[in-house]
């Protein structure tokens, strides 16, 4: 590549309209007035949009783009965009290159076929984007040139959220708002905002290009739905940060420099437990860019890949028997002044206000358990969480030893006498000493585990956008900081204050603490003494997004409408409805079309062969055949058997209408389990049948021939 050669620092953010080139290309004015838009969130100028508009085209068209397009991110889960050309013509006959304040603003995608849940009628197409200028603009290179990408909130006619992010950015300024009230109780007097800061660690698998192509399973819905265990899987744990292939290496390399053209912070890479699996982790940045960023990542490594002849599989498990993948969201919420709400700090003060925040999060996640479940639930997550390699659907809290002993100290007391690292310890904004971070092991087996100065939620799908996690973490964190507020700016003494609800929020909420091994079958037992839910499934999670303390929660910080709410209820039902109907689907064409044909030729070839030894007369041994044709044969008449149940309650299924609901869980209870049988049988029959007429790719192939 032609960036091969250029240092890092010149490639890195280079096709991206940053706050350098902003400075550079921007009239004093017109930056200053976009920085207060961006900075303290105050409305845009038209005049300035104007400005902005020319000198984002000019930037542009400089770096080759003849296209621009609203980039934004509709409730399908991926991103959208409708590109345009710079070009207007001339009464000359001409034309010249042109790009309004107008349409940097606004847009009008055709809404129609986008998902609404109900929000509008299918006749109804009109939708508006709308620039997030706190996000910056930046030019993807592909087969199609060169295109300026502007990150947008995209909603309806009427008003309502269509999107991701639009929920996203309201829920940051509702986290924001409370916080901040919080501090100043704290004498804090600088901060304007608080910002949610987030680091994804994406998890993936890349698989040979064409041993993908030839497995229609892969190929409609990311997962394999049938598939032997190989010879070899991760038993040896040799995967795990082992020496880069060269071909995988040639793929990060480029990886990488894509980008890092893009303004993505890609600092680590390795490979991950499961052979033919990878990680990829940024730096920390706002949330709203990071997830763009994290879009662009997924959209990237699929590119990347492709051009490597390879497939990324960001499915959460793509192969039965070896580990899945997730994508572990490292939150935490930073001031614009520099201070970490989640670092334990240096001074008394910070450590006082640290222990507020702290519980803040930790009440948080103890009353709004099942919204952070809803938040991490999709089909395809429900093959992974509770298995080994992911955190249990217990959602529960890990803070180390030397945390809980302070807490634990709390609920006691009232106050903490001692700390694991020594000294003594008191509630108040000039006694507390320095809480060093790092001061115990980490837990893997953790769904929402603090780790030094932020708290890294493991349970998040891989192929998810962060989106929905996020807007659940600020709004609940938002809420119980409010709930804080309201009481300490009403106490007499803010110090006793301060240590009686600190106390009080132990004491409510020490159950949702858990130090131990999330895996083990005692954990859930124990959870469920302690009273926690265990959400299953996600047809189980769903319902949580329109309970009464949901919406209360939403409306309340106006993150979400009640309309709103009920119409992501819809979709999420009606996506979980029509990945699990595409996986039965592509399990019945395989079976019939693949399968049955390459098992009948075996047992063809089999009887040919015991016939052929009879009839030469020779009284040879034809035992082992007879054996061998048996239970073939035994396999495929249940396997036959099994199509046809899954046919018939597939075809129930798709005939259900009226309650959704029902009918997602007739899907999970009937279908799903249909499948579950079939490719029982389905497995067997691989490796029974000659390896030459087996019609796909195997998992050893697939695992190990990258």
């Amino acid at each position: 590549m032609k960036c091969e050669a250029a240092k890092l620092t010149d490639v890195f953010g280079s096709n991206v309209f940053n706050d350098a080139v902003m400075r550079e290309r921007l009239p004093k004015a017109t930056y200053k007035a976009l920085k207060k838009t961006i900075d303290e969130g105050l409305p845009l100028d038209p005049a300035v949009a104007e400005v902005v508009a020319s000198a984002m085209k000019d930037w542009a068209i400089e770096k080759g783009a003849t296209h621009y397009t609203h980039w934004f991110q509709p409730m399908t889960g991926v991103t959208a965009e409708k590109h345009d050309s710079f070009i207007s013509p001339t009464a000359e006959g001409k034309v010249i290159m042109e790009f309004s304040g107008k349409e940097l603003i606004k847009g009008e995608p055709d809404a129609s076929s986008f998902p609404s849940g109900g929000l509008r009628a299918t006749f109804e197409a009109r939708g508006y984007t709308t620039w997030d200028c706190t996000s910056p603009a930046f030019l993807k290179e592909d087969a199609a040139g060169v295109t300026l990408c502007i990150p947008t909130a995209f909603c309806s006619y009427t008003g309502e959220a269509l999107d991701k992010k639009t929920p996203l950015l309201r829920s940051m300024e509702a986290l924001s708002k409370q916080a901040l009230r919080v501090l100043r109780l704290f004498g804090n007097t600088t901060a304007t905002r608080v910002i949610s800061t987030v680091g994804p660690e994406q998890e993936y698998f890349l698989v040979d290009r064409e041993l993908y192509n030839k497995r229609k399973d892969l190929v409609f819905t990311g997962r394999t739905l049938f598939g032997a265990k190989p010879p070899k899987g991760q038993e040896l744990e040799d995967h795990y940060f082992g020496t880069l292939k060269e071909r995988i290496s040639a793929f990060m390399k480029e990886l990488n420099i894509e980008l890092w053209k893009l303004g993505v912070s890609a600092k680590t890479q390795h490979n991950e437990v499961a052979p033919a699996q990878h990680e990829i982790a940024p730096i920390f940045s706002t949330t709203n860019i990071a997830t763009d960023h994290n879009q662009l990542t997924m959209e990237m490594l699929k590119k990347v890949a492709a051009r490597h002849g390879l497939a990324c599989l960001l499915h959460e498990k793509p192969f039965a028997g070896i580990n899945g993948s997730g994508k572990h969201n490292n939150w935490s919420m930073s001031t614009n002044d520099g201070q970490n709400l989640l670092d334990p700090g240096h001074t008394p003060h910070e450590n006082a206000q640290f222990l507020v925040f702290l519980c803040a999060v930790i009440k948080a996640i103890d009353d709004y358990a099942e919204l952070l479940r809803v938040s991490a639930a999709n089909p395809g997550n429900d093959h992974r969480l509770g298995a080994n390699e992911a955190p249990p659907a217990i959602i529960s809290v890990f803070l180390g030893e030397q945390l809980t002993d302070i807490l634990e100290q709390l609920e006691v007391a009232g106050t903490a006498k001692s700390s694991k690292q020594g000294g003594e310890l008191k509630i108040g904004v000039s006694t507390l000493p320095a809480l060093p971070k790092d001061t115990t092991d980490r837990n893997r087996t953790s769904p929402f585990a603090f780790t030094g100065n932020k708290f890294e939620f493991r349970m998040v799908p891989s192929s998810a956008s962060i989106s929905g996690p996020n807007v659940v973490l600020n709004t609940i964190v938002a809420e119980t900081l409010c709930q804080i507020a309201d009481r300490l700016e009403g106490a007499s003494d803010f110090n006793a204050e301060v240590q009686a609800l600190l106390k009080e929020i132990v004491v409510n909420h020490k159950r949702v603490i858990f130090n131990g091994n999330g895996y083990s079958e005692e954990w859930v037992e124990e959870a469920e003494r302690r009273g926690l839910p265990n959400i299953k499934s996600t047809v189980e999670a769903i319902p949580y997004l329109i309970s009464e303390k949901s919406i209360k929660l939403f409306e309340k910080h106006k993150v979400f409408s009640s309309i709103e709410l009920h119409s992501r209820y819809e979709i999420h039902l009606e996506n979980y409805i029509k990945q699990i109907n595409i996986e039965a689907l592509t399990m019945l064409d395989m079976a019939k079309r693949q399968i049955l044909p390459a098992v009948v030729k075996y047992t063809n070839e089999l009887a040919s062969s015991i016939n052929a030894v009879k009839a030469a007369g020779v009284d040879a041994d034809i035992s082992v055949q007879e054996e061998m044709l048996r239970e073939v044969s035994a396999t495929l008449v249940s396997f036959k058997k099994n199509i046809a149940t899954l046919e018939k309650v597939t075809a129930e299924a798709a005939n259900m209408h009226g309650d959704t609901y029902k009918q997602a869980c007739f899907y999970r209870d009937e279908v799903f389990a249909a499948m579950g049988r079939l490719r029982v049988d389905g497995d067997k029959l691989e490796t029974l049948v000659d390896a030459a007429l087996w019609p796909m790719p195997t998992y050893a192939e697939l695992l190990f021939y990258v």
